[in-house]
């Protein structure tokens, strides 16, 4: 018996062919077909509604083009060179392009490949601690990189938290919004990314906020480390965040025909949104910066104080030993050598000289 592998692809042609190219949610039992791990999902949408069923990539772009209006969405998870080949084929997409998106670890960008525009989104998504003095990251990153064509938007994803489940739920429920094609689900996961960045900005300036609350409490137990590890964090949102400035402006000034005006509007708003957080991580930044410095201002402060009061213990410790050093080289003529009351007078001299030095000492801020 052949494997069942080699059996499942003809058992979802012959069920295609069947049915019309489309596998409805209900088929029988010998001919339901497993999604692929990496395909989230696949879904045709006309007139802002999902048409009912499971599709193959190939049946659903088949089924709009017969059509002549709607869209595909697919939605694709860290696939492989092989798992999206037949994807990229079937839709035309650019063998640069789908190497970036197999690829990941992209800067963020908008790109053209004739009749298809390719973006790669940095998602984040900000990790509570306890106490963020003392967090080794504050900020984990993902990828998501879109694919938009007439009738079709592909996405990739990349990391755990970059998931789209929840706006492709927000926009079925906005049949209207939907409606406006493949650039109204480029505007959504463009929304919903930059949303995520506004929460992170929120979350970071709280730690910012008591970090210096911290720096600047007396006898604080904060030391530089703790500064550079959130500078590293506020640079890794930064280079989510300031690469996507461009991309953004050029959506809004009609880059693509790909995205007609009645969606520029709203990709105006995210780059507003995004306009904000770009602020905000700057200062981020410069606030960072200042901390550092008073920091090491600070920890250089007391550095000079604990080199002041050693000096000031270590002058009062050497008058009773130049003095006991004098009186111990064991000459015969020595001033006083003999007299009875000759070490209670020095004992009182020693007493005499250390406590004036101490008093100058405290009266000068050195102990």
């Amino acid at each position: 018996m052949p494997p069942l592998s080699s059996i499942r692809p003809v058992i979802r042609a012959s069920a295609r062919n069947r049915l019309g190219g489309r596998l409805p949610t209900t088929l029988p039992k010998k001919l339901r077909v497993p999604m692929s791990a990496y395909v989230v999902d696949c879904a045709v949408y006309v007139d802002g509604t999902r048409v009912e069923g499971r599709w193959a990539h190939d049946a659903a772009i088949d089924e709009v083009r017969r059509r002549g209006e709607g869209f595909v969405w697919i939605g694709l998870h860290e696939p492989s060179d092989e798992q999206i080949n037949g994807i990229a084929e079937t839709f035309g997409l650019h063998e640069l392009a789908v190497e970036d998106a197999v690829n990941a670890h992209q800067r963020p960008k908008l790109e053209r490949y004739d009749d298809t525009l390719f973006m790669v989104l940095k998602t984040v998504c900000y990790v509570g601690h306890a106490e963020p003095t003392t967090a080794n990251e504050l900020v984990e990153t993902g990828e998501v990189m879109v694919f938009v064509g007439r009738d079709f938007v592909i996405t990739v994803r990349h990391g755990r938290h970059s998931g789209l489940r929840d706006v492709r739920h927000k926009l079925e429920a906005d049949p209207e919004q939907l409606a406006l094609g493949p650039a109204s689900v480029l505007h959504a996961i463009t929304d919903h990314v930059v949303d995520a960045y506004l929460e992170v900005t929120e979350a970071i300036e709280d730690d910012i906020d008591e970090m210096e609350a911290e720096v600047f409490t007396p006898r604080s137990t904060m030391d530089a480390e703790q500064i550079y590890v959130m500078k590293r964090e506020v640079l890794e949102l930064r280079r989510a965040v300031m690469p996507l400035v461009a991309p953004m402006r050029k959506l809004t000034e009609g880059y693509s025909s790909l995205v007609p005006h009645e969606v520029r509007s709203y990709f105006r708003n995210v780059d507003d949104h995004l306009s904000t957080v770009a602020e905000r991580v700057a200062g981020f930044n410069e606030i960072l910066t200042t901390l550092v410095d008073a920091m090491l201002a600070r920890i250089s402060m007391r550095q000079n104080n604990d080199m002041r009061k050693i000096t000031a213990y270590a002058g009062l410790i050497s008058v009773p030993t130049m003095i006991a050093g004098i009186y111990g080289m064991n000459f015969d003529a020595m001033p006083e050598l003999h007299w009875n009351f000759g070490y209670p007078m020095v004992i009182i001299l020693i007493g005499l000289i250390c406590g004036t030095l101490y008093r100058n000492f405290r009266k000068n801020g050195w102990l």
